[in-house]
């Protein structure tokens, strides 16, 4: 009855740390996708951004297994959510697998095992790290709030100033747009 007891306050942990291995398999997917677009510095990145998901891949598969679970493999394919054709397509990808992997660790950031919250947090972190390598530009100030919030009340003469907020044009992206990054030089464009 002691294991039985047990298993119940399992499930949900193995449950989580199942939801977090999907992403990082799906990551892993993407990451050959986003190298096999790009090369020069961005290769290099991607490369970097590969092996560092296949490492947190491996690590979710150990704390699954030690919880008594089975991780899931991967699948065979996956959908991508749009077509990769060239350099920034795949510096796209890359910034939103990275945020999608940030969103996938934030429930075992909340779990009672502090361990498990400090795998959660390193591994949000890191992801987070390297969406903004990948374009380094903040999005939304909070989530959900939109761009009319926080950075609202900035001047004027501040936002995009430098240019750094400013779409391929010139002109700052409406609230709710993307500004698509542009390949550099050294990326082979």
């Amino acid at each position: 009855m002691t294991e039985s007891a047990a298993e119940p306050s399992k499930a949900p942990v193995v449950d989580a740390l199942g939801r977090a291995l999907s992403a990082e398999h799906a990551a892993v997917y993407a990451y050959g996708v986003i190298g096999g677009k790009t090369g020069g510095a961005l290769l290099k990145r991607a490369t970097a951004g590969f092996d560092a998901h296949r490492a947190r891949r491996d690590q979710l598969r150990a704390l699954i297994t030690q919880r008594g679970g089975t991780p899931a493999e991967p699948g065979p394919t996956y959908l991508l959510p749009f077509e990769v054709r060239k350099p920034a397509d795949a510096v796209r990808l890359a910034v939103l697998v990275e945020q999608r992997v940030t969103t996938a660790y934030l429930e075992l950031a909340a779990d009672r095992d502090p361990a498990l919250r400090r795998i959660a947090a390193l591994a949000a972190q890191e992801s987070a790290t390297r969406a903004y390598g990948w374009q380094p530009k903040i999005g939304d100030p909070f989530p959900g709030m939109g761009r009319g919030g926080a950075d609202a009340a900035a001047p004027a003469e501040e936002a995009g100033a430098d240019g750094a907020s400013s779409g391929p044009d010139g002109a700052d992206a409406a609230p709710g747009q993307e500004v698509q990054p542009e390949p550099s030089a050294q990326d082979g464009q």
